[in-house]
């Protein structure tokens, strides 16, 4: 678990920085402002989950599944809640409706926050 925590971290974070270098370049030129806010929010909560993920893979030894649903949590919590802003963000572009996707990203965030809940109970658990 460590390891695939790591390399999503690294993952996420390489594909910030791409996604955001593509925002502001590409997208400026093609997106509204309102849906090019909510897709470099997308961008900076991934960023935000990568970091996360990276601190925490050195830091946790997983060995309880309190550990191991800590990285669970935020890996698959970033791709809902993020994934789905880039989506949103790009319907009006693509002449789609994704709308339905619109419930999804707060249930991506609520997985962010346990992750980082879990992360708040185990420094607190272990006095770190």
């Amino acid at each position: 678990m460590k390891t695939i925590t790591l390399v999503f971290g690294a993952v996420y974070g390489m594909v910030s920085v791409i996604l955001g270098a593509f925002g502001a370049h590409a997208l400026k030129k093609i997106l509204a402002v309102e849906r090019l806010e909510s897709f470099e929010t997308g961008v900076r909560y991934q960023m935000y989950a990568a970091f996360f993920l990276l601190i925490i893979g050195y830091i946790l030894k997983f060995e309880t599944s309190a550990e191991k649903w800590t990285s669970i949590l935020m890996i698959a919590g970033t791709l809902l809640f993020s994934v789905s802003i880039y989506f949103l963000s790009m319907q009006d572009h693509w002449g789609m409706n994704l709308k339905f996707l619109g419930p999804i990203t707060p249930l991506g965030g609520l997985m962010m926050i346990l992750s980082w809940g879990m992360l708040i109970f185990y420094f607190a658990k272990n006095r770190i």
